[in-house]
């Protein structure tokens, strides 16, 4: 190597090395480090992701910038990634400027395959098309009627009839079965019984699960190397292929058969009230755009909830203050509209109107969602060029993540008390009302434009599934069982809920609601 040669070398080394320094002393959070950026410290905090995140948050005021990979040029751009949990920025992107912020096309590339341009994984006019169509559907009393109605017979046929006759289960992998039966209910009207007795295996559910699963592991790769593996045909991109094929037959197999229903006009086939036939009673969809319809909620409504019981049935066990609580507020409920009687109470699973009543319930809900939200954090695309209510700077190309499992742990956020399980921050001075937050400070449901269509039919879930857990049976962990976060896009517990199984006895919570001089109703009058 000749001296000009050598001389290039040192002067490309110490430019890179000047820029490298200037750049680094720009950003705040985990180290920084040349070429590989801050890639070390993911790799290295790769088990507890959300809680370094949160840690990096909590020691820079709520917002950091860091490089993934430190290069130049690329670092300015797509390397730079803007982290906050400030409730200012998040509303600021979240809807403020909204336009600005779409989930962009990384997000939009990893899950076309499987979602196609569906309300969850489409920005512009083809999601307001959708989400307009969605919406009108959501808003009506009938939707939750029919969630009701899935939910009720699930956990009297199905969850409760397994839960008597165990005495160890995995909670988790019940909640998901039970959730994903609802779901695809709601969705398309057709039940793939995953909680059953023996819990057997779905062709349709294993394929999705399979199907999602392979999609995430695209987030880990350069676009360019998992498409590659796709046109090769190799590792995850086998297993996604042929995921989506049953995935595609099994759909496109209940869309053919429902569409000849409903053109016979038939009386008995008009029940319909899931969202696939009321999308195919408002208008001519051809059939893929039907499918990323049913497809795109249940991957938005199957997780999200069984992940949230997950965890509430954990904090209920860890805080049996809170059980307390929730027992007797179920109790005083069902004594005004089934009686004393305790055997009445746990006949059948609580109606419509009997879950409405619950306010502490909903408020342990939340107070879990804020704590382990269900989607923990988020990401958008950066159009052009902004300056965020903080006064960081984020550039056009660049990307910004939310953190909302941070959000409900930053003591300038929800005060000293914000790592306690607390539901009684959601209840009004006398406790009979629920009070929301500011929904840029509790972003479980997302916030803006996007904000979950599902919210209501979520708490309704929720609440009737956790009310018929806790009124039949205590809940303790196993001896021995760990409990420690996934790293996912959603929450799951690394390990699942392994719980054992205890009778619950009801005899002191009725006595004390008697004691309280509770008026009971006239059960027949109520009905």
């Amino acid at each position: 190597m000749d001296t000009s040669t050598v001389l290039l070398v040192f002067a490309a080394i110490a430019a890179y090395l000047f820029w490298f320094t200037c750049m680094s002393r720009a950003l705040k959070g985990p180290t920084v480090w040349p070429i590989v950026g801050s890639l070390p410290g993911l790799i290295k905090n790769g088990d507890r992701m959300h809680d370094w995140i949160s840690d990096n948050l909590r020691q820079c005021g709520l917002t950091y910038q860091t490089c993934i990979f430190a290069v130049p040029f690329l670092a300015q751009k797509q390397g730079l990634v803007t982290v906050t949990c400030d409730p200012k920025n998040l509303e600021h992107v979240l809807k403020n400027r909204f336009d600005n912020y779409p989930k962009g096309p990384t997000w939009h590339a990893v899950f076309h395959d499987l979602l196609g341009d569906g309300i969850f994984n489409s920005d512009g006019d083809t999601w307001l098309f959708q989400r307009k169509t969605a919406a009108l559907e959501f808003t009506t009393r009938t939707l939750r009627h029919a969630m009701s109605r899935w939910v009720t017979r699930a956990v009297s046929l199905r969850l409760c009839p397994i839960l008597a006759s165990a005495r160890t289960v995995d909670l988790q992998d019940l909640l998901l079965r039970l959730t994903f039966d609802n779901i695809c209910g709601l969705a398309f009207g057709k039940d793939p019984e995953t909680l059953s007795q023996g819990l057997p295996e779905n062709a349709f559910s294993a394929a999705f699960d399979r199907a999602t699963e392979a999609s995430l592991h695209r987030f880990i790769l350069p676009e360019s190397v998992w498409r590659l593996k796709k046109w090769l045909r190799v590792g995850h991109e086998v297993s996604l292929s042929d995921s989506l094929a049953r995935v595609d037959a099994y759909l496109g197999a209940v869309i053919r058969a429902r569409k000849l229903e409903l053109a016979r006009n038939d009386p008995d086939n008009q029940h319909h009230d899931d969202l696939l036939s009321r999308f195919m009673k408002k208008g001519s969809y051809s059939d893929s755009f039907l499918q990323q319809v049913a497809l795109n909620f249940i991957l938005a409504g199957r997780d999200t909830s069984s992940v949230a019981l997950s965890w509430f049935f954990y904090l209920v066990i860890n805080h049996p203050r809170v059980e307390d609580e929730i027992l007797l507020e179920v109790a005083r409920v069902l004594t005004n509209t089934r009686g004393s009687d305790p055997k009445k109470w746990v006949a059948d699973p609580l109606g419509f109107d009997e879950v409405d009543q619950l306010v502490y319930l909903k408020a342990a809900l939340s107070e879990t969602l804020r704590l382990y939200p269900s989607v923990p954090e988020d990401s958008k695309h950066v159009m052009a060029d902004d300056v965020l209510p903080d006064g960081t700077f984020v550039p056009a190309g660049s990307s910004i993540t939310y953190s909302i499992y941070s959000t409900g742990r930053m003591k300038g956020v929800w005060g000293e008390d914000c790592l306690e399980f607390k539901p009684e921050r959601w209840l009004s001075a006398d406790r009979k009302r629920f009070e929301a937050h500011d929904s840029f400070r509790f972003v479980a449901f997302n916030g803006g434009p996007r904000i979950c269509l599902g919210k209501d039919l979520a708490y309704l879930q929720m609440k009737t599934i956790a009310a018929a857990v806790l009124l039949r049976h205590r809940l303790t962990v196993a001896p021995g069982h760990r409990v420690e976060q996934k790293m996912s896009l959603t929450l799951f517990m690394k390990y699942g809920l392994k719980v054992n199984v205890h009778e619950r006895d009801l005899s002191g919570i009725a006595s004390r609601v008697a004691e309280e001089g509770v008026v009971v109703a006239d059960v027949a009058g109520v009905a």
